[in-house]
């Protein structure tokens, strides 16, 4: 059993909802040649042994072509339904019904009608995952339609035939239409899952622009300046001329100009600053679709810098946990400062069943905050996640 949970808790929850999906078109497929067999068995008017072996024998073919049918289906919805297995499955089932009206004899029986509506149902049961709902309730009408000829044809009178036909084609197209409204959620979590992938590669990637924007205004004009002067002093040699050592001097000072302003750059972009902290986790997180308020930016100005840059740390590591490891939907950063001590306190609704065992992150933050005398606490708060620290306003750099 730990083994089983394990290997639960490791599976994500579109996937946890696909498993349960497929394993409950799998089981009520299995389950139909049993559900059949002992339908007819009470009804038994004949003593040959050729119509219940006969219903059997069709019934597995139904069910294992409806089986291709499903896994065909979940494996491409868009392609549609496979029709070879379709065809296997439409006219095994015809069979297994002129099998059970064989086998039940003459005068009414209610086991043969139900027969031909568990058939039909299983047949649009593996439509389900690929064909829309309309057909699917076209479809259990056309079952209740069936079940209420071979009703007819048991013996019945019309008015019961017409009784038991529509009782059936409700209950199949209830059936049908439950199963289909599941694959519907499956596919809505999945799409929800590829276009929340997307948009976290959407904030990276809009974090990577705006660096390599900053780095271009920085470097361009030096690097062209570069270009020109190097043309300049080589045309400078070739001729013979004066001025070219001062040419070869220049690019010396702009190229030294360049590596002081690309390290500036490089250690802004690394230095944590926490106005600008908040600032990027609220555009980050917004543009991963997760709703964000952030409160106290104004008291992150006063702070000290080492102040604002160990809590700057706490900005990044808590972004980045919501970003990849919860399904946050919403996400809250609070700052203030109370008694001599910075507090900041992030929260979101992405809690998952997981523990609340550290990863090194949290671990080597905590270590980080823990020598400047502050503190990091971070677990499950009810339907929330929480992470919280605390610095001391006069922490050493």
């Amino acid at each position: 059993m730990p083994t089983v949970a394990r290997w639960w808790s490791s599976r994500t929850d579109p996937q946890r909802i696909d498993l349960y999906t497929r394993s409950s078109y799998y089981s009520t497929l299995v389950l139909v040649p049993v559900l059949l067999f002992f339908a007819v068995s009470s009804d038994w008017a004949t003593s040959a042994a050729w119509p219940p072996l006969v219903l059997l024998g069709s019934s597995v073919v139904t069910t294992a072509a409806c089986l291709v049918l499903t896994r065909r289906g979940f494996r491409d919805r868009t392609a549609g339904p496979d029709r070879s297995a379709l065809l296997v499955a439409v006219l095994a089932g015809l069979v297994t019904v002129l099998a059970a009206l064989a086998a039940t004899g003459e005068g009414p029986a209610p086991a043969a009608p139900w027969v031909a509506g568990l058939v039909s149902g299983a047949v649009l049961l593996a439509l389900s995952v690929t064909v829309p709902t309309r057909p699917l309730v076209a479809g259990a009408a056309v079952a209740g339609v069936l079940a209420g000829a071979v009703a007819f044809a048991e013996g019945n009178p019309p008015g019961a035939a017409v009784a038991v036909g529509a009782s059936i084609g409700v209950a199949v197209g209830f059936c049908v239409t439950a199963f289909r409204f599941s694959v519907w959620i499956l596919d809505v979590v999945l799409e929800m899952e590829r276009s929340r992938g997307a948009q976290a590669q959407l904030a990276v990637a809009e974090e990577r622009l705006r660096f390599a924007r900053d780095l271009h205004d920085v470097m361009g004009r030096n690097l062209s300046a570069i270009a020109v002067k190097s043309q300049l002093a080589a045309e400078l040699v070739r001729r013979g001329r004066d001025g070219a050592a001062e040419e070869l001097a220049d690019i010396s000072r702009v190229a030294e100009e360049s590596l002081r302003e690309v390290r500036d750059v490089v250690r802004g972009y690394r230095r944590t600053d926490l106005p600008g902290e908040l600032a990027g986790a609220r555009s980050v997180l917004r543009a991963a679709g997760v709703g964000v308020t952030v409160t106290g930016e104004a008291e992150a100005v006063a702070l000290p810098e080492p102040v604002q840059a160990a809590l700057g740390w706490v900005v990044r590591e808590a972004v980045t946990n919501v970003l990849r490891h919860s399904r946050a939907s919403w996400c809250s950063i609070e700052l203030r400062a109370v008694g001599g001590e910075a507090e900041l306190r992030v929260a979101n609704d992405g809690v998952r069943g997981a523990g609340t065992a550290w990863g090194n992150g949290l671990t080597g933050l905590a270590e980080r905050l823990a020598a400047g005398g502050g503190r990091l606490s971070a677990g499950p708060d009810g339907d929330r996640f929480v992470l919280a620290a605390s610095v001391p306003v006069g922490v050493p750099a």
